[in-house]
């Protein structure tokens, strides 16, 4: 599955977010004992960085899969990029959610929400929007804004980035989000583009926690969610039209 995802994109990541409603703790004792327990799991990960609004512990540059944990005011966030296994996919973010709320005294009441996200990255060196638009919207009703017969020649799309946000009628809680985010806005025609344009799929959930223990299942039902969602919906009717697009060199 990992190998799968790699060879359709340049870079795939999965991110999770455990959103609070109070501060949380940034001083050096907690902190610090969060980040050494995750590096005991995880040895690769021995890089403390400090950046505006946020600490992070992160796998070392040479570090394959590239994995790291970060606390902000309000979140605990955690990343892996081109996993290579299944294992690796998620191993950070449950060991997150495990641990995090222990060592920086999340209570039950605390947690707004969890949030999995899954993203896509395709290297694209043309016109990003011109790209989007007509990998998604060809043969549409939306389509007819960029009939060049009835516009007029020399439409240059400057803006395409599609998402819907849904809530499922089987889970009240749950909120999934699709996105094309695209990257073309500061390039010039003559220069290359080497920014590549992202599919997102997040999926957040609302629901109330009573129980620190709730958190591991919560997580799991997600992911079990998010995978069919990715496999069935994003992959098929995001990602590959526009993979498609890409190489047919049209931009």
């Amino acid at each position: 599955m990992p190998s799968t995802y790699r060879a359709l994109c340049s870079d795939f990541y999965i991110n999770t977010k455990l959103n609070v409603r109070m501060e949380l703790p940034t001083n050096r004792e907690p902190v610090l004992e969060l980040f050494e327990r995750t590096r005991r799991s995880y040895p690769a990960m021995n890089a403390f960085r400090r950046y505006k609004d946020e600490l992070a512990l992160e796998s070392a540059p040479n570090a394959a899969p590239h994995r790291w944990i970060a606390i902000r005011s309000a979140s605990v966030r955690s990343g892996v990029v081109n996993p290579t296994t299944a294992e690796d996919m998620y191993s950070i973010h449950r060991t997150a959610v495990e641990i995090s709320p222990y060592f920086l005294s999340i209570s039950p009441l605390d947690i707004e929400y969890i949030e999995l996200l899954y993203g896509f990255d395709l290297a694209a060196p043309g016109n990003h929007d011109a790209i989007a638009a007509n990998a998604l919207f060809a043969g549409s009703p939306m389509a007819a804004l960029l009939d060049t017969d009835s516009i007029g020649e020399g439409i240059q799309v400057l803006d395409c980035q599609p998402s819907m946000g849904m809530k499922l009628v089987d889970d009240d809680g749950l909120e999934v989000h699709f996105e094309v985010k695209t990257r073309s806005k500061s390039k010039k025609p003559e220069q290359p583009n080497t920014e590549p344009i992202s599919v997102y799929l997040t999926l957040r959930k609302y629901d109330p926690v009573t129980n620190l223990e709730e958190l591991r299942p919560k997580l799991d039902e997600m992911i079990e969610r998010g995978q069919n969602l990715v496999d069935e919906y994003a992959l098929p009717n995001l990602l590959m039209p526009l993979r498609e697009e890409i190489a047919s060199g049209s931009f």
